[in-house]
C-alpha cells in the first residue's frame, strides 16, 4: 500500500503550477458525449477520478488518450447506454454521465454512484430534474433505468443549490427541445467552466455564475480546444500548507476571485496574500492567529472541500477557532487523525472547536476522504519529526501529485510505492 512520509519543521519557499480543476474537468469529460466528436482538453490533471471517467467512456463506445497533459476523447464511437455498477461505484461524480447519456441516447442505465463516505449526497434533486423534463426513471434494486423519447425544455427549480444537480440538468438541457432554465443554480466557478465548455462546443448557455441559468437545446455541438481552469481546492491546499509551516510561496495559474472566502480567513489568520494577474503569493510568518467562527455554505461562502485543509492549518495557531459544517454529515472523520498528531479539537454534531497547541507531533495517521488525506499532508508539515501517512489513494483521487508538488515549494516529503 502506498504512503507518504512527511518530516515537518521546514519553512516552504518556492513556486509550483495549480493542477487542472478536478470538480470542472468530471462535468467536462461528461459533457464530451454530446458531441458525436474530437475533443482536446488541456491541461487536464491526471487523476484516479479522470481515470474512472476514462473507463466510463472507454466502456460506451468512447476512445481517449493522453497527448502530454493533454486528454483526446472522441466520442463518435459510442455504442452503449449503460454503465456496469463496478465503474458507478469508483466515484460520486459518475452520476454526472446521466444527463449526458440521456440526452444522446435517450435511455441511460446506470446504479446509483460511490465515492468518499461523506454522508448522504442523494441524487434526487438529478431525478426530479430530469423527469420534469420528460424522462421516465424507474428505480430498481439500486439500478436506474431512464427512457425519454424526447426531453423537452421546462423551468425547473432546485430545493437547494446542488452542483451534481446543476450540471447534470445543463448537460441533459442542450439535448432537450426548447429552452430550460434552473432557477436556484449552483453559483460555483466550475459551472462557470462547463458552460464555457459547452459554448465553445456551438452550445448556447448563459447566466453561469449567478442563481439562474438558461440553456438553449436542440443545437449540434461539434468537438473543440478547451483548457480546463486551475482547481482553486488544490491551490488552498498549498496555502494552508505555507500558513501551517511559514514561509513564502507562489502560486502560478490560482485564481483569488475564486479563493476569496479561503483567502480571507487566513489574511484574518495573519498570513499575508498578495495575488496578481498570474497567481497568488503567500508570506506567513510567526505561529497564526485563530479567527472568527468558519461556517461552510454554496459558493461564494466558504468551500467544505477546504474546511479540513484550513482547520489543519490552524491547529497550531493562538486562541481557538470554531467550524461549522453545514453540507455533509460526516465532515469531521480526520478529527481523530489530527488527535493523534496532538491537537486540541472538541466536536459536538456539527461544530467543532479548535484550540491551538505550541507543538504537533509526526504519528502514523490514514487518511479518511480525499480533502481530509490532503489535510494531513498540511499537518504533517506544521509537525516535529516523521508522520506516515496511509490510505493515499484517496488523495490521488483530486491531487495529481501532491508530494512533487509539495517538494517543489520545499517541503520534505516523500512518496513510498509498495
Amino acid at each position: 500500500m502506498s504512503q507518504l512520509l512527511a518530516r515537518g519543521g521546514r519553512r516552504l519557499e518556492g513556486e509550483v503550477a495549480v493542477q487542472g480543476a478536478k470538480n470542472s474537468v468530471l462535468p467536462i469529460l461528461a459533457a464530451t458525449l454530446l458531441t458525436e466528436d474530437r475533443v482536446e482538453l488541456r491541461g487536464c490533471p491526471r487523476l484516479r477520478d479522470v481515470d474512472a471517467s476514462i473507463r466510463i467512456l472507454k466502456s460506451l463506445g468512447c476512445e481517449a488518450r493522453w497527448e502530454g497533459d493533454s486528454l483526446l476523447v472522441d466520442t463518435a464511437g459510442l455504442k452503449s447506454w449503460s454503465i456496469s455498477d463496478i465503474l458507478m461505484r469508483e466515484m460520486r461524480s459518475s452520476a454526472i454521465f446521466l444527463g449526458a447519456i440521456l440526452a444522446r441516447c435517450c435511455q441511460a442505465d446506470l446504479s446509483y454512484p460511490g465515492g468518499c463516505e461523506l454522508g448522504p449526497r442523494p441524487i434526487d434533486l438529478h431525478l426530479a430534474g430530469l423527469r420534469g423534463m420528460g424522462a421516465e426513471i424507474r428505480e430498481c434494486g439500486g439500478a436506474l433505468l431512464c427512457r425519454a423519447s424526447r426531453l423537452l425544455g421546462r423551468d425547473l427549480v432546485l430545493s437547494l443549490p446542488s452542483v451534481g444537480a446543476t450540471e447534470n440538468l445543463m448537460l441533459a438541457a442542450c439535448g432537450a427541445e426548447g429552452t430550460t432554465t434552473i432557477a436556484n443554480a449552483a453559483r460555483e466557478p466550475e459551472i462557470v467552466d462547463l458552460q464555457s465548455f459547452l459554448n465553445a462546443c456551438g452550445g448556447r448557455v448563459s447566466g453561469a455564475g449567478t442563481s439562474t441559468i438558461s440553456v438553449e437545446g436542440g443545437r449540434p455541438l461539434h468537438g473543440c480546444s478547451y483548457r480546463i481552469m486551475p482547481d482553486r481546492v488544490v491551490a488552498a491546499t498549498y496555502l494552508c500548507a505555507a500558513a501551517a509551516a511559514g514561509g513564502s510561496v507562489y502560486l502560478r495559474n490560482a485564481r483569488e476571485e475564486h479563493l476569496s472566502a479561503v483567502t480571507a480567513v487566513l489574511r484574518e489568520a495573519g498570513c499575508g496574500i498578495r495575488p496578481d494577474a498570474e497567481g497568488i503569493a503567500c508570506c506567513c510568518t510567526g505561529r497564526l492567529r485563530a479567527v472568527r467562527p468558519v461556517r461552510t455554505a454554496p459558493y461564494p461562502g466558504f468551500p467544505t472541500d477546504a474546511q479540513a485543509i484550513l482547520m489543519g492549518a490552524l491547529l497550531r495557531s493562538q486562541g481557538a477557532t470554531v467550524f461549522e459544517e453545514t453540507i455533509f454529515e460526516n465532515r469531521y472523520r480526520h478529527v481523530d487523525e489530527f488527535v493523534r498528531m496532538g491537537a486540541n479539537i472538541r466536536t459536538a454534531g456539527r461544530v467543532a472547536v479548535v484550540t491551538g497547541v505550541e507543538r504537533l507531533q509526526g504519528a502514523p495517521v490514514r487518511c479518511t476522504d480525499l480533502r481530509g488525506g490532503a489535510a494531513l499532508c498540511v499537518v504533517a508539515l506544521a509537525a516535529e519529526g516523521e508522520t506516515e501517512i496511509s490510505e493515499i489513494s484517496h488523495i490521488d483521487r483530486g491531487y495529481e501529485d501532491i508530494a512533487r508538488d509539495l517538494r517543489a515549494l520545499g517541503a520534505d516529503i516523500s512518496r513510498r510505492d509498495p
